[in-house]
Order: structure tokens, then sequence, then C-alpha cells
């Protein structure tokens, strides 16, 4: 009850904040397992998209933000569970086969779950090529997609910002994607990219990005 408590309290500010559009909302399932997957502009993209729909939704958050300590701290941890954020630890080797399973959990249990296909977020405005975990996802847990573009949360906090300002946004819900034609071949490296191509292809027609089909890299990355 507390956290639903503060999930309103917060999706109440938010919505002031930044005064956003929101479309097709109704289009996410009210029950049942489903994968909503996000263009990636911003750091805040994670918690908005939570915000803006009825049910839960769970997504990935560094574990560091919940480790405690001072009473800001803790406040965080707070804060972020109560919009559904699930700690995980991203710095080892075993950080993506960590995060799949722990979103595989998630769905078994019949509860909705966000992710930004495209790995990291988009420091030129671009849509990148998609990582196939979202498709790894679907197949196995037989989850329909619901594509999710933003628009705006780049401005709300710009690269190397640390603190977000008010900005109007768009959160744009694309019709849900059904992939169970291809059950039973999750392992088919084709199949999974080809999944993820097209649900790529739905979150660029609903954010009019431009397209870029290789993999974004971080600056320390592309070096």
């Amino acid at each position: 009850m507390f956290y639903r408590t503060l999930r309103v309290v917060l999706s109440s500010l938010a919505r002031l904040f930044l005064r956003p559009v929101v479309e097709g909302a109704d289009r996410v399932p009210t029950k049942g397992p489903v994968i909503l997957a996000i263009n990636h502009l911003a750091v805040i993209d994670s918690f908005v998209v939570p915000m803006m729909v009825s049910r839960r939704v769970a997504f990935l958050a560094k574990a560091e933000y919940f480790a405690g300590g001072s009473i800001g701290k803790r406040l965080v941890g707070i804060l972020f569970r109560s919009l559904g954020a699930i700690p995980v630890e991203r710095d080892n080797s075993r950080a993506a086969l960590a995060s799949l399973e722990v979103a595989g959990e998630v769905l078994d249990g019949g509860d909705a779950f966000a992710i930004h296909p495209e790995g990291t977020r988009s420091l030129d405005g671009k849509l990148h090529r998609g990582r196939t975990g979202v498709a790894q996802l679907a197949l196995e847990h037989k989850a329909p997609v619901v594509p999710v573009a933003l628009i705006g949360t780049d401005k709300v906090q710009p690269a190397g910002k640390k603190w977000p300002r008010p900005h109007r946004i768009t959160v744009r819900f694309g019709e849900p994607l059904d992939f169970s034609r291809y059950d039973g071949m999750a392992n088919s490296l084709p199949i999974r990219r080809a999944v993820t191509d097209e649900v790529m292809y739905a979150i660029l027609e609903l954010s009019g990005q431009e397209y870029v089909d290789s993999y974004h890299k971080r600056p320390s990355e592309a070096a």
C-alpha cells in the first residue's frame, strides 16, 4: 500500500513537471506478461514510462541506487522501488545474463517489464540497432511486445546534465506485437534478429527518429 501510494504521488508530480502528451496507453494489456520496448534518449526514460500506465511496470536499475547508507540514498532506493525498479549489478561479466533472468522472472509472474532494446541511451538522438535480448524475452516467455516512443526526454535531461528540468514530453504507445508464430524458435539467432528488427521498426514509426543500423556505443567504447 505504501509503495502504491508513493507511486501515485510521484506520477502526479511527474505529470505536472513534464506535462506529458500520452497517446495509446490503453494499448498496454491490463493483465498478463507484457514487454514495453522503449527508445532511450535520457537517464529518466526508465522512470517516465511506468508512471504513464495504470499497471505496475518493472525495470532494471543500478544496484548502487539501492545501497542505502545516508538518509538521502535510502530515500532514493524507496522512490525507485515504488516505481517498479529492480536492483541489478551491471558491472560484471554475468550482468547481461542476470538482467535477462530477472526480466524473465517478472514476465513469468504475469507482470509488465520495460526494456530499452538499444542497450544504452542515444547521445545523437537517433534510433540505433536493437540488441536481441528483447526478442529472447518475448519468445522464451511468450510475452507480447508493446513498442513505446519517448519524445522530448532528451530536453528534460540533456546529456551531461545531472538534474532534469521542466519540458513537455510525448509518450506514444504502439499496438502490441505478437510473436507466437515463432514459438519454440527462441534459440534461433536469425529469428531473434528478425523479431528485434520488427520491434525497432515499430518504435521508429512511433518516434520519427532517424534510424542507424549499428549498435550505439558510448564514447569510451568507440575509442
